[in-house]
């Protein structure tokens, strides 16, 4: 049976780890924790790490997907750190993005919908990345696709998981932007419609209120989810999650 992941989520902007809210990234202040002690994305993984043991953590680079300005200083500390694997996001649009990035020892890279320039560059990119290794992201708003790609943007949501399906792609993540940082709680069932739907892993990002939700999902048979605000707020108890 597969292990059901919970990785902690560090989002990057100027530099520094923020508090992502609802998509609104001018709106994101630096992030504060009771369990860590500085917003320097790499002290936080350390601090993770060696503390709560997690060994697996999501970096959305904003820095990158908004400005493409990647840390790639905080990226090389950040992979030097032992025993961390790292997915992430640093807004991929085209095939020149994906070799750029897979020179570092990255577990898995995001292709997210909102960035991609098209379709296209999914298929481009199992020329270089093994499945195992790619994660797609399902970018969407209220549950409805975000895209700068129109061949991407007009399709019907679940046609477009069918047809990443049909690439072999293992994996995927479902990233509701409007969930994000809320709380909200609750599996939306379009969730589980995709989740019976596609043959492959199906994460999720965002939304997650307690402790309750997080078996809710394992219970559900999805492959993982990622967290951030319940988790450095307090409200979960990081020693529960290790009973997971």
């Amino acid at each position: 049976m597969t292990k059901f992941k919970i990785i902690p989520v560090i989002d990057i902007l100027n530099s520094k780890a923020v508090h992502a809210v609802k998509g609104k990234r001018t709106k994101y202040e630096v992030l504060k924790s009771h369990l860590f002690h500085s917003p320097n994305p790499v002290e936080i993984i350390r601090e993770i790490k060696n503390k709560l043991k997690f060994y697996e953590f999501y970096i959305a680079d904003l820095d990158s997907i908004i400005n493409n300005t990647p840390n790639f200083q905080i990226l090389r500390e950040i992979l030097e750190i032992s025993d961390a694997e790292i997915i992430l996001d640093p807004g991929i649009v085209n095939l020149k993005d994906i070799h750029k990035f897979n020179r570092y020892r990255i577990k898995s890279l995001i292709l997210g919908l909102e960035t991609l320039k098209s379709f296209k560059v999914i298929n481009q990119s199992l020329q270089i990345l093994s499945q195992n290794n790619i994660i797609i992201s399902i970018d969407m708003y209220k549950g409805r696709i975000i895209s700068k790609a129109k061949d991407i943007r007009k399709q019907n949501l679940l046609d477009l998981i069918k047809k990443i399906e049909s690439l072999d792609i293992k994996n995927i993540l479902l990233l509701d932007l409007f969930r994000v940082g809320q709380k909200i709680g609750g599996i939306p069932p379009l969730f589980i419609e995709i989740l019976n739907n596609f043959n492959g892993n199906v994460l999720v990002g965002g939304g997650i209120k307690d402790f309750k939700d997080i078996l809710d999902y394992k219970e559900q048979n999805f492959f993982g989810v990622l967290i951030a605000t319940a988790l450095y707020d307090g409200t979960i108890d990081a020693e529960k999650l290790r009973e997971l």
